[in-house]
Formats: C-alpha cells, structure tokens, sequence
C-alpha cells in the first residue's frame, strides 16, 4: 500500500472516529442509565408488546408512549442494569400524543433525566439516546425542522432525524445533557422525517378527580395512581364508588388512605365497602374503620352522623329485602337501628343541625317510634331545610300516629304540594298521587280526581292501567261518568286480558244505563274468567232490561252457583 493511500485510510478513520465522539458525548454514558424497555402483558398474562421508556424522576416517574399500554392489564421494566421492575401505576395518559406517564420503583441508583429548561430551537443538533444494556450507548444524531407549542411550556418538535419502531419512546436530548422529549413512531420505516412529543407535556400529566370517566385511561388495566390533592382525591373515590367492583374499589380506598392516613372520610368509605360484602369478617374490618375515622375526625358530630347514615341504610336494605322475600345480606352484630339511633343522637347534642333531625327521624319511622319521628321531622320542618320531601315524611309518620285525623296528614302534604310550581314536573307527581290517596279515603271525591290529574300530567300521561281504574273510580263517586268510561276503556286497552278490568267497564255502563256496552263488557269478562260472580250477576240484570228473562236467569242462577251474595235480591224481585 502506497503511502498516500494509508494516509488516505487514516484520514477516514479519524474522520469515522470524530463523527462517533460528536454522537456520544460525555452525558451519555450517564443518561443512558435511565433509558428502559417495556414489556406490557394482556389479560392472559401474555405479552401484549414491547417498547422503551425512561425516568424523568429519581423517584421513578417515567414516561413511554400510550399505544404500549392500550389494554395492557401488567407492565414490567428492564433497566440498563438488566434488572427487572413492575409498573406500579399510571400517573397519567394522553392518546392524541401517544404519551404515558408511570409509577415505577425507585432506588438510590435511580437514574433520571434532566428536563431541558427551554425549547430546542430549529436547526439546533439533537441526540436520541436509544435503550442499552452495553456499557456505551450509541446516540444517533440529528437535527430540529420545527417547533410548535401545544400547551403551556409544552412543544412539539419536528426532526431531520432517521428513526425506527426501536427508537419510539427513546429520550430526545440537547446537547447539554438535557431531555428535550420522547420520540413518536414513524407512519413509514422509510421516512426520514421524525417527530417528538416535549418531555413536560408528559410530566405535566397527572391523574384528576374527572379522570374515572376518561375513556383512554379506562383503557389500561393498569392501576391508577390518585389525584395529586386530597380534595380532589376525595372526587375520584366518590365516582370510583360507583364504577368499580368491590374489590377494585377497595384496592382504590386502600390507595387513598396509604396517602391520606388521617382522612375520616377514606375511613368511612372503607367502612361502606367493607358493609356491602355483608359478611362478618368484612364487618370486623368495617367495625374498625368506623373506630379509627372517629379518632381521627376533626368533626365529630359529621362522622357520628355518616356512621348513622351507613348504619341505617345497610338495615334499611335488610328490611326491604325481607319484605320482598329475597335471601342476600344478613344483619351484623349490633350494627341495628338502635346503634345507628345511638350515633345519630350523639351527632345532635354535639351540632343540632336539620339534616341530623332529618336521620334521625327516618331511623325512629324505621323502628316504629311514630311520635318521636314526627317530633323529629316538625324540627326540620321549622328550619330552612324545610321541602317537599320533609314534609312528605312527617305526613306518613302522622298517618301511622293512632287516632290521628286525616284532616292533619292532608295539610301536611298541603305543604308538600304548595312547595311546587306550574308547570308540575314529575319532581312533583308522587305528592300529588299521595294527596290524591288521602282525599279519597276521605270522600273528597272531587278533590282526589283534581290530584290524580296533576299527578297525569307531572309524568306527561305515562301512567298504567292501575292508574286509569283508581282515578275512575273516583270519578264515579263524583259522577263524573264521561270521564270514568273514558278511564275505565283505557285501562282494558292497556291490560286486555284481566277480567276485573272488564266487569269495572260493565260496571261502569250499567250507572249509566248503557246496557249494549255493559253486555258486551261483562260478556268479555266471563270469557277471560268463567268463575266472575259479579260479571254473571250484572249480565244478568242487563238481560232483563233487555227483557231476555231467560238469558238473564241462566245468569242469575250462574253468579248463585259462584257464590254471589247479591244476586238474591235480583231474583227475588225480577223472578215475580
């Protein structure tokens, strides 16, 4: 080899040596430490993909991107010491830019990135600093297109930079060491163009009191961490509640209360959790809750009294259950009325307020000390806490009083009724309906059909056949006979196959002396019911004014045979 030429090959060599020294600089040996790759798992515990990522944070906080973790159920991360770690949680996510921010275990060799306290600039050189376990990480360099702001400090750059499906989620950094953001995958393998989502959109990410409800978080198996304040913590527990099994929800208050010890509402919720299973060993661990949320309260009062609350909504529930003869749930200890009585008195000597007297009276209508309740509801009654619904209690309360005049629970609920305003919203309806109840035992016929009528249109007429018979029924009393047949013909519309409803139509025609209608009626009865009494004896009377005496007596005889007892005196004065 000639001279010329090895100098010529020397040249090269330290020309190639240059350019590797320009794309390692002296950070990188360090900064590569905090480079990671990801292996997500499905619900079957099979890999699901992998990817890379790395901290942002010595406490682990990281970032990779969110396709990684769509669906993943587990996450595990191997870092540059080829040492296995599990994603602890999501801190938050966000699909559009395809950035995930994590909850990773950290040690005091937890190495992580410095953000870039400004933007790159265009033409400015880059370095992507790829994931390895070698000792030295070849960096690839390249150079910023584009800047576009997305957000408060938060920037999208576009680069002149060669990039693969290997590379997506490596660190984008400045030449001073700094991480500027990660890189997104490429649409094409071929592109020479790439493109990276700033390093603080994703570590501005976090977990909010709406998160719950968002779509793409929901995506991830993974757990959630909570919400950065305990206000807003609170919020996500209160939506959780409803969203989450027993179990998941647990896990979530097991969460909040390793990061708010000394909250007494994560006490109570664990408390409400731990009810719902209605077992007793859940009740032992409910049991202490309650304990520790009253020792560590800074309002006593309002503890006692969501205690009490709990307490009378878990038996509450075992009551109706009972009623409906249905098996479930059983009652715990001495978790009764009379304990959740106990906390809820407890609660008023040390803060009177109406929605203690409220409780209070709803747990002595549960234990069937009438006049206490209603002594109970009259107090919230004179507060500002005074509604529809308070003195809808204290009416039903008072009904259950013995010897109490109907005249007094109709003024109650007088006082309901007057609390809403026209146009009648189906907020309104059920108080019309009861009023409508008590008018009619009390023979205010015309009245009663007045409520029933609002009650028709508070719900905008959708009502049922049960509906149509009780208010007819009460329009015959009044005579208001046009409206009754009117009523009465809906409800056979409605349920065509019940016999009862058809003998109230016959019934109904006869009042009036519309003899073909009633016929026709009471006939539609005995073929749905052959044993209707009533509808034979009623048939009859219409065949003899019809003067079918024969057809009339066959009937007669038909409704004795069932067992009738008015039919005698039919045919004692139409059989001379």
């Amino acid at each position: 080899m000639t001279m010329k030429k090895i100098l010529l090959f020397l040249a090269c060599g330290l020309a190639v040596e240059a350019g590797y020294a320009q794309a390692n600089p002296k950070w990188a040996a360090k900064a590569k430490k905090a480079v990671f790759s990801v292996v997500t798992y499905n619900a079957n515990n099979q890999i699901k993909s992998t990817g890379n990522g790395f901290y942002i944070q010595a406490d682990g906080t990281a970032l990779s991107d969110y396709t990684l973790f769509d669906g993943a159920q587990r996450a595990v991360v191997i870092n540059a010491d080829s040492k296995e770690l599990p994603v602890e949680c999501i801190l938050g996510a966000n699909a559009i830019y395809d950035v995930v921010k994590l909850a990773i275990p950290a040690d005091k060799k937890t190495e992580a990135l410095t953000p870039a306290t400004q933007p790159a600039a265009v033409g400015e050189t880059v370095y992507l600093l790829p994931y390895s376990t070698q000792k030295d990480a070849t960096c690839q360099t390249g150079k910023v297109t584009k800047v576009d702001t997305i957000g408060h400090q938060s920037y999208y750059y576009t680069l002149d930079l060669k990039t693969t499906d290997k590379t997506v989620s490596c660190p984008l950094m400045n030449a001073q060491g700094q991480v500027l953001g990660l890189i997104q995958k490429n649409a094409s393998e071929d592109a020479t163009e790439s493109y990276a989502i700033g390093a603080s959109f994703g570590a501005a990410l976090e977990i909010t009191a709406l998160s719950m409800n968002d779509a793409n978080l929901n995506r991830i198996g993974i757990r959630k961490a909570l919400p950065p304040t305990e206000e807003q913590a609170l919020v996500y527990l209160m939506m959780a509640g409803s969203q989450q099994d027993h179990d998941t929800y647990l896990t979530t208050v097991n969460d909040f209360l390793r990061q708010y010890p000394h909250s007494a509402e994560g006490y109570l919720r664990r408390a409400t959790t731990h009810l719902d299973f209605g077992d007793e060993a859940h009740f032992q661990q409910a049991q202490a809750d309650a304990e520790q949320a009253l020792k560590v309260t800074a309002n006593r009062p309002e503890t006692l009294f969501q205690l009490a609350k709990l307490i009378y909504g878990y038996n509450l529930g075992l009551s109706q259950a009972a009623a409906n003869g249905e098996a479930g749930k059983k009652p715990l200890g001495d978790w009764n009325f009379d304990r959740a009585l106990t906390y809820i008195q407890e609660a008023v000597q040390g803060g009177d307020q109406p929605l203690y007297r409220q409780l209070e009276g709803d747990i002595l209508f549960a234990l069937q000390k009438y006049p206490e309740a209603f002594a109970a509801y009259e107090q919230v009654n004179r507060s500002e806490m005074a509604s529809a619904a308070t003195f809808y209690s204290a009416a039903k309360c008072k009904q259950l009083i013995e010897g109490t005049p109907l005249t007094e629970v109709v003024a109650l609920m007088d006082s309901a009724v007057v609390r809403f305003t026209k146009p009648y919203t189906s907020e309104a309806a059920p108080y019309f309906y009861e009023r409508a109840e008590l008018k009619a035992q009390m023979g205010q016929w015309r009245e009663a059909v007045g409520d029933y009528n609002a009650f028709y249109d508070a719900i905008g007429g959708r009502v049922s056949a049960t509906f149509y018979l009780q208010r007819e029924q009460a329009e015959v009393q009044c005579k208001m006979f046009q409206q009754a047949i009117d009523d009465i013909s809906k409800a056979v519309e409605m349920e065509p196959k019940d016999a009862s409803l058809w003998v109230e139509k016959g019934a109904v025609h006869v009042r009036v002396n519309q003899l073909t209608e009633a016929a026709t009626a009471l006939q539609k009865a005995i073929e749905l019911d052959p044993k209707a009494a009533d509808a034979y004896r009623m048939l009859g009377y219409c065949q003899v004014q019809q003067k079918k005496q024969k057809e009339a007596f066959a009937n007669f005889a038909k409704a004795k045979e069932l067992g009738d007892k008015v039919v005698d005196s039919l045919i004692e004065k139409y059989g001379k």
